[in-house]
């Protein structure tokens, strides 16, 4: 299944995409795309719904985040080697965690919005997990049962608030627009080999990173697990699992975003992102 967000900000409804690509409305059948409804139980009363006899949205209506009340948005840093090496930065012996804020989430086609003061905005495709039932501590061998899907994410980074003066990266990747997530969440049915998905992101047309998730260097079940073993998973949260070369700190020399420019990105079985960067605004 192919569930979608939609209509204004912080006013959005459950959808899901039909066969002919359509958004049809899951209001009657659940609250939101968010917590409970991306357990197993919560996605099998949607599967026993039939689309057909849902309610259309009405043609362009905004996309938002795919996933509802994040309570724990988790990043991987340096989980491509090639990416690390870009970076001027050792291969992780061990995944690198760090926290984006819960509230930079925002649609798939939503502005990009430059922080107050910024010089160092960057791009970074990626693969983000959907957690769907709560996870503690869990075996990598049963990982994949603790997920409800995947989807498209952008860590935007501003790497002057992340890695000069005190280096703490979780202040360059927790401002505001900072994690466009969507456009779908695609239930782990449709993605049965996470591992293998082709992956690329464009700045105003030109290519910047291409890549394929079969180079991380720990895959999907790895992180779930590892991830539980120090703190506890809830079904919603998002786990965005690194990106492959190509970002623009890493360009010789860097290049960052500036207000006017538009970054499309997708993954493969997972649909894209386009979204156009702006100035701060107050």
């Amino acid at each position: 299944m192919k569930l979608v967000r939609y209509g204004a900000p912080g006013r959005e409804k459950p959808g899901i995409i039909d066969a002919k690509g359509r958004i049809r409305d899951l209001s009657g059948v659940v609250p939101d795309i968010a917590g409970e409804t991306l357990s197993p139980r919560g996605l099998a009363k949607i599967r026993k719904a039939n689309p057909e006899k849902m309610p259309l949205a009405r043609s362009g209506v905004r996309v938002g985040p795919c996933v509802g009340r994040v309570g724990n948005y988790i990043a991987i840093g340096l989980n491509y080697a090639d990416h690390a090496a870009e970076s001027g930065m050792p291969i992780p012996k061990e995944p690198i965690i760090f926290n984006k804020a819960p509230n930079c989430i925002v649609g798939p086609n939503d502005d990009i919005m430059l922080p107050k003061g910024s010089q160092k905005t960057d791009w970074e495709v990626e693969l983000a997990i959907v957690i769907g039932s709560r996870a503690r501590y869990v075996s990598k061998k049963d990982a994949l049962d603790f997920v409800a899907g995947y989807c498209v994410a952008n860590d935007v980074s501003e790497r002057q608030f992340q890695l000069e003066g005190t280096g703490q990266w979780t202040k360059g990747k927790g401002c505001e627009t900072f994690g466009p997530l969507g456009p779908w969440l695609v239930t782990k049915d449709e993605i049965p080999t996470p591992q293998s998905l082709s992956m690329w992101l464009d700045v105003n047309g030109e290519h910047m990173q291409k890549g394929s998730t079969k180079t991380m260097i720990f895959d999907v079940a790895y992180l779930v697990s590892y991830t539980s073993q120090f703190m506890v998973l809830d079904p919603g949260d998002v786990i965005a699992t690194g990106t492959p070369p190509g970002v623009g700190q890493g360009k010789k020399p860097p290049k960052f975003l500036k207000a006017g420019d538009v970054v499309s990105l997708g993954i493969e079985g997972l649909s894209e992102q386009r979204t156009k960067v702006v100035r701060f605004r107050s």
